[in-house]
């Protein structure tokens, strides 16, 4: 070692990015153990890096005495006295060791030190680095595929997409860029590993902060995210300022902030609702573009049933429940939609369940037109956002005289007025589902009658074709096929794939060859079987 040591370590600073100190402390390490191979008696030993010569100097403890019967712990007083002039017989004194005959075994022991020391400097590096980028988006690209999981090149690091935060039927290629989030950063003995996620919903909040000005300025505030990934999310968004419209504000001039946004997410659908601190008005919004009737809400178990026309049922409840389910998931309240008919059957809670439609009565017009309570009482009320009858009924007469302006007697006449109403309704609906019954029976009997009267025509026509079969269409199936219900694949196969994170056959035509025979226990001939009989279960699904 000599001046090329400084020179070496200040190369290797700026390329790795260590701190030159750390460099010098491995150094040290790794020349201290050396020694320690060399003198395995010695009690104390010490290392110096001498910055002038760059050599790293030995310094080993010696007791002084009269006569030297072991060189590597003891030195004469005529030796030690260069050391130091008042040395005595018995001190302690460091001697400089010459840094020689140390052996190949010591020296690669060096450098395994040096090697280790580094790694722990580059892992310390990375670590501290991205330990502060945890919950925002980061830029990459795809390196590899292990066991699923992608690896992720950042650059000076390494990233990991778990397959449990990937997308399903979301697919990368080797050198494609991607843009996750940063779930987590875990230090290993080996590296740094920094965790990122597709499906998390701080992708989508990072995003829309990123594409909207208004949400990074603070003008516009997202106040709840749920996703279903590669499907539907549902974002909610309020702003204090009256002069700018939140929604608009995300989904931009022609909607090309929203578009960028899909594009990243790989087409997934995005509903961008306005937030409100008023829970039916929130629901309204959340179900959207579905039309809602009525509203019922417990709101002492968080719960509300949605009253819906039977033609906005399926619009409501969306693809397998996934508008409502995602609806209810923003709201943080128990949701249950029922359609018009189904709340009919209801019984003596009709009234309450059926949209307001159906009755012409208005609670608040029946308030000012009643004797001894007018438009005075009826502004009360609605300024208190009392504009029903069944909330009237709720709050009783004890709800009702806490209210400024109502005492006991007016509070008295509006429960006798509401449960008034209630009965009108109620006869309302009865006359009404009467009407709507008589009219069903009689449009059946007339479909019936032209029924006869076509089969009637069209007998000789059928005659000569009774041969011909109709066959109904199987409507769609979205359910996916799971990986035990594969055929043609031993059980041990099935359970290993399981074991490995597989599912569903779905998974499994989207994997490569390459990833398959990665698992242990499958080899190149078993995995093409694999994904022949995959190939086949899904042909044979499609032709069905």
């Amino acid at each position: 070692m000599g001046l090329e040591t400084i020179s070496i370590l200040e190369q290797l600073s700026r390329d790795k990015g260590i701190d030159k100190d750390v460099l010098i402390d491995a150094l040290k390490a790794a020349v201290e153990v050396a020694a320690r191979k060399r003198y395995p008696a010695a009690t104390e030993l010490q290392s110096e890096f001498n910055e002038s010569t760059g050599e790293v100097e030995i310094y080993l403890e010696k007791t002084v005495v009269k006569k030297v019967e072991n060189p590597d712990e003891e030195i004469s007083l005529k030796e030690a006295t260069a050391f130091s002039e008042d040395v005595q017989i018995g001190d302690q004194v460091l001697v400089q060791q010459i840094m020689e005959n140390y052996g190949r075994i010591a020296a690669q022991l060096a450098k395994q030190v040096i090697v280790q020391k580094v790694r722990e400097a580059e892992i310390e590096l990375v670590h501290n680095e991205y330990k502060d980028k945890k919950g925002e988006i980061i830029n990459g690209i795809v390196h590899r595929m292990e066991h699923g999981d992608l690896v992720v090149d950042l650059g000076n690091a390494e990233g990991i997409l778990p397959r449990r935060e990937q997308v399903f039927r979301e697919s990368f290629n080797r050198g494609e860029r991607i843009r996750a989030y940063v779930l987590d950063v875990r230090r290993t003995p080996k590296h740094a590993l920094v965790i990122l996620s597709r499906t998390h919903i701080g992708l989508v909040k990072r995003l829309f902060e990123m594409e909207v000005p208004e949400i990074s300025e603070g003008m516009v505030e997202i106040m709840g995210v749920v996703r279903e990934p590669n499907g539907r999310t549902k974002i909610a968004v309020r702003t204090n300022d009256r002069d700018i419209d939140a929604v608009g504000a995300c989904v931009g001039m022609r909607g090309m902030r929203v578009q960028s946004i899909v594009q990243e997410l790989r087409g997934e659908k995005i509903d961008i609702v306005e937030y409100s601190e008023d829970p039916e008005t929130y629901i309204k919004n959340a179900l959207s573009p579905a039309k809602v009737s009525r509203i019922i809400l417990n709101r002492d178990d968080k719960q509300m049933t949605i009253i819906v026309a039977e033609d906005q049922m399926s619009l409501a409840i969306g693809k397998k429940g996934q508008n409502v389910r995602l609806a209810a998931k923003l709201v943080k309240w128990k949701v249950d939609i029922k359609g018009a008919a189904e709340a009919l059957e209801m019984g003596e809670q009709t009234s309450a369940f059926m949209p307001s439609s159906i009755s012409t009565i208005d609670f608040l017009d029946e308030i000012k037109n009643a004797k001894g309570l007018g438009e005075k009482v009826m502004t009360i009320l609605f300024n208190d956002n009392l504009v029903t009858y069944e909330e009237a009924l709720s709050r009783g007469v004890k709800g009702m005289v806490q209210l400024a302006g109502i005492g006991p007697k007016k509070a008295e006449a509006l429960v006798e007025l509401a449960e008034n109403i209630k009965e009108r309704v109620k006869a309302e609906i009865l006359e009404t589902a009467v009407r709507e019954a008589e009219a069903r029976e009689a449009k059946e009997a007339n479909d019936d009658t032209a029924e006869e009267e076509k089969k009637a025509v069209d007998e000789p026509k059928e005659s000569t074709s009774s041969n011909e079969i109709e066959i109904d269409e199987p409507e769609d199936d979205d359910e996916e096929i799971l990986i035990q219900n594969l055929s043609g694949i031993s059980q041990e196969l099935l359970d290993l794939l399981e074991t490995n994170g597989f599912e569903t056959v779905a998974e499994l035509s989207v994997t490569p060859l390459d990833e398959l025979i990665a698992i242990d226990g499958i080899e190149e001939d078993s995995g093409k079987d694999i994904l022949e009989k995959v190939k086949q279960q899904l042909g044979n699904v499609g032709n069905v």
